[in-house]
């Protein structure tokens, strides 16, 4: 039986910005959307729940930076603080997604399309989201066959 279509919502956490990114679990498509301003990892929480309401996901992804070793990194408590804040605040499904390359691919994807690395007039962040979530959407597509 096919599991229903889904609406995800990924975010690549950071202390000062997290990548956004939305995607389609039965067209298996994603884009990035702007960023969202963060103070020391805390997001304007009103901000993110308009995101929400647009995009009404029916899941969050939430990038979770482990080191090569499969250790935790500095970042990752934090990465996971946020991600049950954000199930604990919005009442959605929340899923880790390991994102170990992904600012580091983002950061070359930007520099093939062209950019430059002034990374702070063109965040890569929700790039970074994005390619959380077409690993999640790729893992998941892999799992049904």
């Amino acid at each position: 039986m096919n599991k229903p279509p889904r609406t995800v919502l990924a975010f690549d956490y950071g202390l000062h910005q997290i990548g956004v990114a939305t995607g389609n679990t039965l067209l298996g498509t994603s884009r990035p959307l702007p960023i969202l301003r963060a103070r020391d990892g805390i997001p304007d929480w009103g901000e993110l729940a308009k995101l929400v309401a647009e995009w009404q996901p029916d899941l969050l992804l939430v990038g979770e930076p482990l080191n090569m070793d499969d250790s935790p990194s500095e970042l990752s408590a934090r990465a996971n603080k946020f991600a049950r804040r954000l199930q604990g605040r919005l009442g959605l499904a929340v899923v880790m997604v390991d994102e170990r390359l992904s600012s580091f691919e983002a950061k070359q994807q930007s520099r093939e399309r062209g950019h430059r690395g002034n990374y702070n007039a063109d965040p890569i962040d929700s790039l970074a989201a994005e390619l959380i979530l077409q690993t999640w959407l790729a893992e998941q597509t892999a799992g049904n066959h």
